[in-house]
Parts: structure tokens; sequence; C-alpha cells
């Protein structure tokens, strides 16, 4: 009995697509509701730092002398608070992966100042 499940198997794998990927050369498509990750539009950014102050990890870091943005991408847990509170909507949620890493870093973003109308 068992020959022929093993036998069924075998036969079927010949004629259906294959259920991997060539990582490298074919990328895999987000599937939907992928939260992905947090990006900055540094443009638009006031640096108020209420993103800092409503992440839950304290993945994000706003420095206003030095007009700095970072993020800590290994402690961010892509919950999303940060784009919701953001007064500017300067965040957002890249639904992309973040690329493989063999070390642990933080993003820092510098921020422009803003031009003064008169």
């Amino acid at each position: 009995m068992g020959g022929f499940k093993l036998g069924k198997m075998t036969l079927s794998g010949l004629f259906k697509q294959p259920e991997t990927i060539q990582y490298p050369v074919q990328k895999k498509e987000p599937p939907a509701g992928l939260k992905g990750h947090v990006t900055n539009d540094t443009g638009a950014c006031i640096l108020c730092g209420i993103c800092q102050k409503r992440c839950p990890t304290g993945a994000i870091v706003v420095d206003k002398p030095a007009r700095t943005w970072s993020i800590d991408r290994f402690r961010c847990v892509q919950c999303g608070s940060c784009v919701r509170e953001c007064p500017k909507q300067c965040l957002a949620m890249e639904p992309t992966y973040t690329s493989p890493a063999t070390s642990k870093y933080v993003d820092t973003f510098e921020v422009p100042e803003r031009e003064k109308t008169a």
C-alpha cells in the first residue's frame, strides 16, 4: 500500500510546478497584508519625536540637535504605531522584506533643514 502512495507522489511531482523558487534569480511576491519595514520621508519629517515615544520597543531614536532619525530594525516589531501617530504622515510601512544582514546595525537618516517661508 505504501509503495502506491510513493509512486503516485513521484509521478505527480513530474507534472506539477515546483513548490520552491530559485531565490537569487526569482523573487517571490510579498503576501497580502505584509507589514514590511518602516520608511521615513526625511523631507517631510519635523523631528517631533512622537514616533519615538509611541514605539513600544524603543527602536526609534530622534536626535533633534543633530537632526537625525534612527531606527534599529532588529528591535522593530512592525506594529505600525509610529506610522499611525506621525502628525506629518512621513512614516510608512513599505511592504517589502528587509535585506538579510550578518551583523546588527542601526539605520540613521539625516533630516535636512526646512526652508522658512516669509
